[in-house]
């Protein structure tokens, strides 16, 4: 994407309006993409949009490389034949302010049970032969995936480590028995894959047309328990059993006290180097395919990454390791071109991290919220941004602007934001949120990206995530009548006055 000025917004698609549960990739996309384009934002950011982990996380996906069943929209799936109305009856039990996924995940496999069985009498509209193709396109991952996935629903959700021995550590008979045993459970999430693959399309194209590129998020890590572990497992740190040496995670910071241990496996990055870093080739190339620009997280891990013995049960004890560095970026350059990558550069960053950061011309982020420790010098506030940048009020880890507001700042920060953010005498707590835009959005930073939550100004009611915990993320929904006609008229003028916008309508 060009450097020039630009804004977007963030709002996973989980988090989009729907009668079925959970945000998809249906007819509320569309209108989203819509209030994008009506108000001159060319950037949607979203989460990983792979199939979600334990907790519902999609940055513990058991494949880099699928897309989430549960983004499949079954109101498309209707217009294609391939359901009827009284096959959604169970998902319109669900809320439509959060996604229930205890209650969803069993009732939306069910749905997209029955889709592919319509599939296979062949009485809908979808096309084989497009299927077909789409096989033969991603058989490089597909293959692997879907034969990860039947076995694992055959195992009742058992992680890999726990199947048989010649399943767990990929014996060729074993397989290819597991393949002909399972061929229908294998064809059925190849299915559902080519049902992700073909809505996305669709949507990516609608928002091409309307000048809206797609942000995405790809975590440096992939979950132990993946289809992408199991089927490179000399690729990882892993012991004989197959489980995990050492973990990844991150130390104590502003984001969690006690640092973050995710329980990631750790790349063999010398084996990778010598194979040319093959695996990470396809796996930014596929996201490529899918995202026009992509926020590499935890970005310092490619200069040098924290790792935690297995057994800890906190990131606090562990030790700085070095990393592949510029050989890494230097390889997927010769073989993709241009790089359209956001370095998350967020945590403990290092002169050495910058630099890698710099000689690639990646832009880092700024986030708001850490800002007001009253210090002028302080890195993310506005006037210290430089203009390769991303600026957020806050990103999916981060509490909503009026929860922060509320619940976050000391007295002394609350007093600093209040003088710098120009709020009203006497409190500005009603209005943080649109004060907190404005800064962001007038800032020289090249790209300013608003959660929705903040357009709206929402409380912690609205927070997406929160790092160090596993219960109640994730969950957040929008619903229409929240984003008001004010809201739509101050994001299309605030867009217009800072120039991220090429006209006003």
């Amino acid at each position: 994407m060009a450097s020039q000025r630009a804004s977007g917004l963030l709002l996973h698609v989980s988090s989009l309006p729907s009668a079925y549960g959970i945000g998809d990739l249906g007819p509320a996309a569309f209108r989203f993409a819509d209030f994008l384009a009506r108000t001159n934002q060319r950037l949607w950011q979203m989460l990983p949009v792979n199939p979600v982990g334990p907790g519902a996380s999609p940055y513990s996906s058991p494949s880099t490389f699928a897309g989430n069943p549960l983004l499949i929209s079954p109101k498309l799936l209707v217009d294609a034949d391939l359901l009827g109305e009284d096959d959604l009856a169970p998902l319109l039990e669900l809320p439509e302010d959060r996604v229930d996924y205890a209650r969803l995940v069993p009732r939306k496999r069910n749905v997209l049970r029955a889709a592919f069985r319509r599939f296979q009498a062949g009485t809908s509209t979808a096309d084989t032969a497009q299927f077909r193709h789409f096989q033969e396109a991603q058989s490089a991952w597909l293959d692997e995936y879907a034969l990860y996935a039947a076995l694992k629903d055959t195992h009742d959700g058992a992680p890999w480590t726990e199947w048989r021995a010649p399943l767990a550590h990929r014996d060729p008979g074993a397989l290819d028995h597991a393949r002909e045993t399972h061929a229908e459970a294998i064809e059925m999430h190849m299915f559902w894959q080519f049902l992700f693959h073909r809505q996305w399309s669709a949507l990516q194209s609608y928002c091409h047309a309307h000048d809206i590129r797609l942000f995405g998020d790809l975590p440096i890590y992939v979950a132990h328990d993946s289809a992408d572990v199991w089927a490179h497992q000399d690729l990882f740190r892993l012991d004989e059993n197959g489980e995990a040496s050492v973990v990844a995670g991150v130390p104590p910071d502003y984001f969690s006290p006690e640092g973050q241990l995710w329980g990631t496996p750790i790349y063999r990055w010398s084996r990778m180097e010598d194979r040319g870093f093959r695996w990470w080739t396809e796996r930014l190339r596929h996201t490529f395919e899918r995202f026009d620009l992509v926020r590499l997280d935890h970005f310092r891990g490619f200069e040098q990454y924290w790792q935690v013995p297995a057994h800890h049960d906190t990131a606090t004890e562990g030790e700085w390791k070095d990393g592949p560095g510029a050989a890494f970026f230097e390889t997927m350059r010769d073989e993709l071109g241009d790089l359209p990558i956001i370095a998350e550069d967020l945590g403990i960053i290092t002169e050495a991290v910058e630099a890698l950061r710099d000689t690639f011309a990646f832009p880092g982020m700024a986030v708001l919220q850490f800002a007001f420790e009253g210090n002028p010098a302080n890195e993310f506030l506005p006037h210290n941004y430089r203009r390769n940048l991303v600026a957020y009020t806050g990103t999916h880890d981060n509490n909503t602007t009026v929860g922060w507001w509320r619940g976050e700042l000391s007295d002394e920060g609350r007093d600093f934001a209040r003088s710098y953010l120009d709020l009203p005498d006497g409190g500005g707590g009603q209005e943080i949120h649109r004060h907190a835009v404005r800064a962001v959005m007038a800032s020289v930073a090249d790209r300013a990206v608003i959660p929705l939550q903040d357009i709206i100004g929402l409380g912690s009611e609205g927070r997406m995530n929160t790092p160090g915990t596993t219960k109640d993320n994730w969950a957040w929904r929008f619903t229409p009548d929240q984003i008001s006609d004010e809201d739509e008229e101050t994001l299309k003028t605030l867009t217009y006055l800072y120039g991220r916008a090429s006209s006003y309508e």
